[in-house]
């Protein structure tokens, strides 16, 4: 695939790789320099180095190798499992852990698991690489997830998911404390207009997302919160609490900088699922326990207050 840039003003003094990295988010920066060391690059018909930095103006032409999709193997791990039936299975994911393979990372996935323990038997309907995946939580979020395996049953849930009729609720430790007991952040979210690889409140080309949250202890400096999701954009809860002025503890991306405990990415749990079943139509809900490090965390902010 061939793509061909022109820098804009904003990005004047970017290294070539960092700008790349944001003016085509679907690539990683560790990929681009990889792109960049075997293939070249050249701007305003002239080759340059990863280290070059770019200016206004600037014609940047690159041509990335088509990918080939390696064979996702199945790999035996531990997986918490909530719920098994034919249709459906529904996991615990822990942290540090990705839902599905993706450019540079196919191995140790929520899928690789999967293949082994259902023995291939997922939904084909998202491809290879993200077989019966209906819905995502971020690598660093813990917490209930429902995987279809079948078509059938992926079509139902993706109908569910479309009509907003799946109940999903989350828990987090938010900064700050907030001024009242609930609320309701319904703010369009899309790609930040300079940082690709983020999300943010857009009001104009974003996708309606609407959060609802709810205060359940106050920590003085943090609150522990409900988030409960009306729609399931990329990052929504940890995008709609930073634009209200409370980011999520530990997030890295959207935060206030290091965290004053030892957490790995954001104190966010998928606590309760909740769904019509795809074949009896029954409505279901689970629950996946709060992990210890959240636990020990809600002690700790108890101790302090």
């Amino acid at each position: 695939m061939e793509y061909g840039l022109a820098v804009e003003d904003i990005y004047d003094g970017y290294r070539l790789d960092k700008y790349l990295s944001e003016a085509i988010p679907e690539l990683s920066r560790s990929y681009l320099q990889r792109v960049i060391k075997e293939s070249g690059i050249l701007v305003d018909g002239k080759a340059v180095k990863g280290s070059y930095r770019v200016s206004q103006g600037e014609e940047i032409h690159l041509r990335v190798p088509e990918a080939v999709i390696p064979e996702i193997a199945p790999e035996e791990m531990p997986l918490e499992i909530l719920y098994e039936d034919g249709d459906v299975i529904l996991i615990n994911k822990p942290k540090n852990m990705v839902v599905h393979p993706a450019a540079g990372h196919y191995s140790g996935t929520l899928v690789n698991g999967l293949l082994y323990h259902c023995q291939g038997s997922l939904s084909g309907i998202n491809g290879v690489l993200r077989p019966g995946i209906v819905h995502r939580i971020d690598k660093d979020t813990t917490g209930v997830l429902i995987v279809c395996k079948n078509d059938r049953a992926h079509n139902c849930l993706a109908e569910q998911l479309r009509e907003h009729s799946i109940t999903r609720r989350y828990r987090a430790v938010v900064y700050g404390n907030l001024k009242e007991d609930e609320g309701t952040v319904n703010a369009p979210i899309g790609r930040h207009p300079t940082e690709r690889k983020r999300m943010a409140v857009v009001r104009e080309g974003g996708k309606e997302a609407v959060t609802h949250y709810r205060v359940l202890e106050r920590f003085g400096k943090f609150t522990y919160v409900e988030c409960v999701l009306e729609t399931g954009r990329t990052h929504q809860i940890r995008v709609h609490m930073a634009s209200i002025g409370h980011p999520l503890l530990g997030d890295e991306v959207y935060g206030k900088g290091k965290s004053p405990f030892h957490l790995e990415g954001q104190t966010l749990h998928a606590i309760v699922l909740g769904f019509r079943h795809p074949s009896t139509g029954e409505y279901m809900e689970f629950e996946a326990p709060l992990p210890a490090y959240f636990e020990h965390l809600l002690e700790a902010l108890g101790e302090k207050r």
